[in-house]
Formats: C-alpha cells, sequence, structure tokens
C-alpha cells in the first residue's frame, strides 16, 4: 500500500511558475503508474505562464477561483470543477479569487520535460 502525505513533498515552481508538489509519479515511487498527479498553487492575482503538453491534463479546482485559458477559450472555474486541458493546447490560469487557487493536476501520459513547451 503506497500513501503518500502532500506535507511529505517537496514545494517547487514548475516551469509554468505555479507552487507545485508531485504526490504520485511513476519516475518516483516504486509503482506501475500511467500518469502523473501533483497538488498545484497560484497565489492571488498571479497567472501561470503560457504552456502546452503533448500529453492530456485535468485540472480539478479545490479552493479559489481562476480564469482558465485553452488556445482561444477562457471560462471562470470554481472548486468542484474539472477541467479537461487536450494534448498540444495551450493553457495557462490566472488566479482571480480572494484566497489562492489550488487544485490536482493530472497528466496521462506522465509529465515528462521533454513534453512540455513554454512560451
Amino acid at each position: 500500500m503506497l500513501i503518500q502525505k502532500l506535507s511529505a513533498c517537496e514545494e517547487f515552481i514548475a516551469g509554468d511558475r505555479t507552487q507545485l508538489r508531485e504526490l504520485l509519479h511513476p519516475d518516483k515511487q516504486p509503482i506501475e503508474l500511467r500518469y502523473s498527479l501533483a497538488h498545484a498553487v497560484l497565489p492571488v492575482g498571479q497567472t501561470s505562464v503560457a504552456h502546452s503538453l503533448k500529453t492530456s491534463e485535468v485540472y480539478y479546482i479545490i479552493s479559489g477561483a481562476g480564469e482558465m485559458h485553452i488556445d482561444d477559450e477562457t471560462q471562470l472555474v470554481q472548486p468542484g470543477d474539472a477541467v479537461y486541458i487536450p494534448p498540444n493546447a495551450k493553457q495557462f490560469i490566472h488566479s482571480c479569487g480572494k484566497e489562492p487557487l489550488v487544485f490536482i493536476c493530472i497528466v496521462d501520459p506522465a509529465w515528462r520535460k521533454e513534453d512540455e513547451t513554454v512560451y
């Protein structure tokens, strides 16, 4: 059984400038896993850097409010929303609430630096 505690995961600034903690990644745990799972925080008023992944991604919003941009579309997101981001879509998110935007990122197949383009 593997239980990964968020507090045990090292926080770092991701390429898109979100505060990230990787909970599950097949390169970091001795498990067979196709996807990666990360916890992200974006402080109020900040915007992630525009980027795209060769893989699909899902954001699940935990708290805060955001303005999600995928290619030419923009929509407000709030707690309980799941956002599907297709492969190769240019994306970024802006934290526009009164508290930091906190969300889970699922990347399938698992995130790899070489699969990401930062604009």
